[in-house]
């Protein structure tokens, strides 16, 4: 068997969490009336959530699929918002020393995930002020203050 990821979130209203990752993940594996699990190969991940607190956002920065090229960083883009997913406009930057295209989204409890490319790595961090991992619009948002680290 295979080794793969597994994260198990805390959501706070779980049909409209099973909603927003059933357009990113397709349908559940195991539905239950307290419990979803989305097992999917593409990306190969395995996402449990069940209703439980939301506390802000916590230690965690955001979630990512990466993917192999600029023009299936266009697919994943055309399909989830075929799927009704509202993406944020993409864009090209230094982040985590790599350049990136990427494209981001949020999920019903504010989780932001980010789909990307790496176009090549470079050997110089990206100046912490520019935000690097989070959209811009989060660096002043839901903490209020910008994040001081990249991923």
């Amino acid at each position: 068997m295979a080794s793969a990821v597994h994260i198990s979130l805390n959501v706070s209203n779980l049909p409209r969490s099973i909603d927003f990752y059933r357009r990113l993940f397709g349908e559940p594996a195991k539905l239950k009336a307290d419990y979803a699990k989305f097992v999917a190969a593409e990306p190969e991940i395995h996402l449990a959530l069940q209703p439980g607190p939301v506390f802000g956002r916590g230690a965690l920065s955001h979630l990512g699929i990466r993917v192999d090229s600029p023009d299936r960083l266009q697919v994943w883009k055309n399909v989830l918002n075929g799927r009704g997913l509202a993406t944020e406009e993409g864009k090209r930057e230094a982040c985590c020393y790599a350049l990136q295209e990427k494209f981001w989204l949020t999920d019903p409890d504010g989780n932001r995930w980010e789909v990307y490319t790496v176009l090549e790595d470079i050997e110089q961090r990206a100046d912490p002020a520019m935000t690097c991992c989070q959209p811009k619009a989060q660096a002043s948002g839901l903490g209020g203050e910008a994040p001081t680290a990249c991923c």
